[in-house]
């Protein structure tokens, strides 16, 4: 293909998109729908995940010592934590290690500047490797004699888990729903420039021309409307995102919650959505252009 055919598929590609107005905003508009729509899902699934390896690294069982026990009868409990299927760790905390904890992280608190050691549990915090776990660790845990009590956050993981989970299913699903409706509403467009052109496309056939030199307008056209939508769903998927991890950086409830950056993804958002407008405007563009060549 030399610059001369280039730039007139480009030429015709453009020509043929403004062509029919509205049905070519209308093929726009769905694809930024679908990508807006197929990107949300997918990055609540991406930061869903995040919170999880992040929970798996900082979140700890809370395994309470019997108050009965003596320093070396508690100190000897590590072993046996550590032997329970699941556990990456057992780190032994004695009572005067928690008063201290409690005097730092309470620095104004006089109620905890005052607090006698004796009143505490000795206490060992537990590393999980796998965060799903989490209630079937704890439940081990709680057999292990000289344990009294068992402390872990299992509805904070387990709700991660299941927005991961739920945004996952939604996502795959609205890819593929809203990837046919797109694809759909492109070839339907693009049809309608075949058949105004029809003739056109008779005559060329009848001089000669390849099926290729008929067939690329439409897929520059295809491949243009992709595009166009790729870029306007990336502004407003960047918007969007902004907003929200604005809203949720502002909430004193949702302070658990960290956000990624919209700077560490945007190279990938950006480069998905361009492939996937591409793959849907030229789809579209080759299953309308088909039927007219085979005439």
């Amino acid at each position: 293909m030399d610059k001369h055919n280039f730039g007139y598929f480009f030429h015709e590609g453009i020509s043929n998109m403004f062509s029919h107005g509205f049905m070519s905003f209308a093929a726009i508009g769905i694809t930024v729908a679908c990508l807006l729509i197929m990107g949300t899902f997918t990055l609540v699934a991406v930061n869903a995940d995040a919170q999880l390896q992040e929970l798996e690294r900082e979140n700890e069982i809370m395994a309470y010592v019997d108050d009965t026990y003596t320093s070396e009868q508690a100190r000897a409990l590590q072993k046996k934590l550590e032997a329970v299927p699941g556990v990456t760790s057992a780190t032994f905390i004695s009572r005067e290690q928690a008063t201290e904890e409690f005097i730092k992280k309470y620095p104004e608190d006089e109620v905890f500047q005052n607090l006698d050691p004796k009143i505490l549990e000795d206490r060992y915090t537990i590393r999980i490797t796998d965060l799903k776990q989490i209630s079937k660790v704890a439940a081990q845990v709680r057999e292990v004699e000289g344990v009294s009590d068992v402390r872990a956050h299992e509805e904070i993981a387990g709700g991660f888990i299941t927005i991961r989970n739920i945004a996952t299913v939604i996502c795959v699903a609205l890819i593929l729903i809203l990837f046919v409706v797109s694809v759909f509403i492109i070839s339907n467009t693009i049809r309608l420039t075949t058949f105004d052109r029809r003739e056109e496309i008779a005559i060329m056939r009848m001089v000669g021309a390849t099926n290729g030199f008929i067939r690329w307008p439409f897929v520059y056209e295809g491949f243009l409307m992709g595009l166009m939508g790729a870029a306007i769903a990336f502004f407003l998927q960047w918007l969007l995102y902004n907003a929200v991890s604005h809203g949720v950086a502002s909430n004193d409830t949702l302070q658990l919650i960290q956000v990624i950056p919209f700077q560490e993804l945007w190279g990938v958002v950006a480069g998905t959505f361009a492939a996937s407008g591409i793959v849907i405007g030229v789809g579209g563009s080759l299953s309308a252009i088909r039927k007219f060549l085979h005439v």
